[in-house]
């Protein structure tokens, strides 16, 4: 079946017929051609599809399009205005973050969105107390990002990196 949907993507409306079982990643890629959304392993274990939903982390190949009708999806694409890096973006360049780069955009998104989750108080699943502010260090930053896998095992960099841009933080990152 058929459907018609509305999504603001990186800050631009887009329309689009799409048949009722895409996914927000085949649309993006194959209908809008967004590609810095990537498809990893399209089941929802790798994090390369994670696009910010309305402001929050979501996984690109598990959530139907359809569902999503009038939503903001924004991709590391949208983080900042065009011509302009992000500053987690430069963080990422400045720890040397990333090898292959396949997974770069959905780690940066993912870790921008994870410290939009921080400073709105939301505990992680490690939390032990969840009533407590977050506190964001190595190990925090690591199981936030759980979800987002490296092949290229850059993890300890990915940390730094976001561990840096979390320090010059100054509302810029969001």
């Amino acid at each position: 079946m058929k459907a018609s949907i509305t999504l603001t993507v990186d800050g631009r409306e887009r329309s689009l017929t799409i048949d009722s079982r895409t996914t927000v990643l085949d649309a993006l890629r194959e209908h809008l051609d967004v590609t810095s959304v990537k498809k990893g392993c399209d089941h929802g274990q790798c994090g390369s599809c994670t696009v910010l939903l309305n402001g929050r982390r979501t996984l690109a190949c598990l959530s139907l399009a359809v569902a999503h009708d009038g939503d903001e999806v924004v991709t590391a694409d949208g983080l900042a205005p065009e011509g302009e890096r992000h500053a987690m973006a430069q963080a990422f360049l400045d720890a040397d973050a990333y090898q292959c780069g396949y997974c770069t955009p959905g780690q940066i998104t993912s870790a921008v969105g994870m410290l939009g989750e921080v400073d709105n108080g939301h505990p992680s699943a490690a939390a032990t107390d969840v009533a407590a502010p977050p506190r964001l260090d190595r190990a925090e930053i690591a199981e936030r990002m759980s979800g987002n896998l490296c092949r290229c095992a850059a993890y300890a960099n990915i940390v730094t990196a976001i561990e840096n841009a979390h320090a010059a933080q100054d509302g810029a990152l969001r």
